[in-house]
């Protein structure tokens, strides 16, 4: 119950966090797009599409937590706790195609460097590095327990070290004209974008596959479950993701010909062991009192060492 209490409390948190930053990003990039009109400047343009997908990516992650929100329904009997990973994953691919444009615009300015009024690009992106200072802290906490909110904590990294690069990049501007340091930086900040996206889209497609979550061993699951007094072996073992932090196991387990009382209280002990363990809430226990030795027995060479 307390488990399912904190998660809860985790989205709802992550659904305030991404809310603020949603009104936080959307009031820069407006500032940025005036403040590069204004100037002239193609960076700090650059920098306001660049923000103008994170609107986007988390306007998204908030509609998908709305979503994931809602009941189950008879046909959708999980409910919608996969749109958070479905939205993670286009977090993750739109950061990749960003990472590229910043690597063509990067090769661009290399062979043409463009001349910048550095003073009001400078002020701009200084607002627009506080503002994304505050996203950035208003989203670590829950970006922990949210892949969903992670695409979106990774989007204000983005924009934070975009920031910061601006900045740098008019200073050094103003005080030396060295317009190639603006190019030789954004090359840096699209590497660690695509650093975190690929790490993103990774973890969506395990969770959409059904992987084991990460941190999580079939083995080890194994092993702990064939310690209990009274479990002979087991097999067709399966531990997956729902959504982020929101783990599911199913397996059959083969038991001595007993009192249904004794299994209830085995069953118990089965269910709160994988709790307190590894975090797993949502288990299909099958108990079967003769030896499985059909082909399906054996579908991973893990399963085959159930009870050896």
């Amino acid at each position: 119950m307390s488990h399912n209490h904190d998660h809860h409390h985790h989205r709802q948190a992550g659904q305030k966090g991404l809310f603020i930053t949603l009104i936080l990003t959307g009031l820069v990039m407006l500032a940025e797009f005036l403040g590069g009109w204004l100037s002239g400047s193609l960076a700090l343009l650059s920098d306001a599409g660049h923000m103008l997908t994170d609107v986007l990516a988390i306007a998204l992650s908030l509609l998908a937590m709305r979503f994931a929100l809602q009941p189950a329904t008879e046909k959708k009997t999980y409910g919608f706790f996969r749109l958070e990973i479905l939205a993670a994953l286009i977090n993750g691919i739109t950061l990749i195609l960003l990472s590229g444009y910043i690597f063509y615009e990067a090769w661009q300015r290399f062979s043409s460097p463009i001349e910048i009024k550095s003073g009001l690009m400078i002020i701009v992106a200084v607002i627009g590095l506080l503002a994304n200072l505050a996203g950035f802290f208003i989203l670590k906490s829950s970006s922990k327990h949210s892949l969903n909110v992670r695409g979106a904590f990774l989007h204000i990294i983005g924009d934070l070290l975009s920031s910061v690069a601006v900045v740098i990049g008019g200073l050094l501007i103003r005080f030396t004209g060295f317009y190639l340091i603006d190019p030789i930086l954004s090359i840096i900040i699209g590497l660690v974008i695509l650093k975190g996206a690929y790490g993103l889209v990774k973890e969506s497609v395990d969770i959409l596959l059904e992987a084991a979550p990460a941190g999580i061993e079939s083995r080890e699951i194994e092993k702990v479950l064939a310690g209990i007094k009274g479990v002979k072996a087991l097999h067709h073992l399966h531990v997956w993701s729902l959504s982020s932090g929101i783990h599911a196991l199913s397996a059959h387990v083969q038991i001595d010909d007993q009192m249904t009382s004794q299994s209830d209280a085995l069953l118990k002990e089965i269910q709160e062991l994988l709790e307190h363990k590894f975090g797993i809430l949502h288990t299909t226990i099958q108990f079967e009192c003769t030896e499985c030795n059909g082909v399906n027995c054996h579908i991973t060479e893990t399963q085959n060492r159930c009870g050896q």
